[in-house]
């Protein structure tokens, strides 16, 4: 079964982290050679009056909106993305993904569909928001969207 075409003012189903774990955070950074402390010292972040949790890298906190218009539009779909980061994201918290369709249009028979997509922390702060476009082509999916998938710390799903 093909889903909808989606329509001017749908939402793009949440994605969620359950909980940015610090062990993850501190891997990718060791893995990326990436030499900013606040990702894997508490000392380093409390001296830069950010608090004692690490903050996740930023590419990390794009890489859950990604999730979010993948699950939803399919694999090979995304065609841009544009982003702002608009508050640091720490470990331990909860996230969730998510957006909205804000235009269809045809390119060269090619069905494109702009969202704006943003980043939430669970109290409703945004850590990252911006625009997107996906192509609607039901050759690149692989499932009908499924309702708010969520992250696991030990990246098991």
């Amino acid at each position: 079964m093909t889903a909808p075409r989606p329509t001017v003012g749908d939402p793009i189903p949440n994605w969620e982290m359950a909980e940015v774990s610090e062990t993850r955070m501190q891997l990718l950074a060791a893995i990326l050679r990436d030499p900013n402390p606040i990702h894997w010292d508490r000392d380093e972040v409390d001296a830069r009056g950010l608090g004692r949790r690490l903050i996740n890298q930023g590419p990390t906190n794009v890489g859950y909106v990604v999730n979010a218009l993948l699950d939803w539009a399919g694999a090979g779909s995304l065609k841009k993305l544009r982003v702002r980061f608009t508050s640091n994201v720490f470990d331990g918290e909860s996230l969730t993904a998510g957006g909205e369709v804000t235009g269809i249009r045809s390119v060269d028979g090619e069905t494109l569909i702009d969202c704006s997509i943003a980043l939430w922390h669970s109290d409703g702060r945004t850590a990252v928001e911006g625009e997107a476009t996906v192509t609607w082509n039901t050759d690149y999916r692989q499932h009908e969207p499924q309702p708010a998938r969520k992250g696991s710390p030990d990246g098991s799903e």
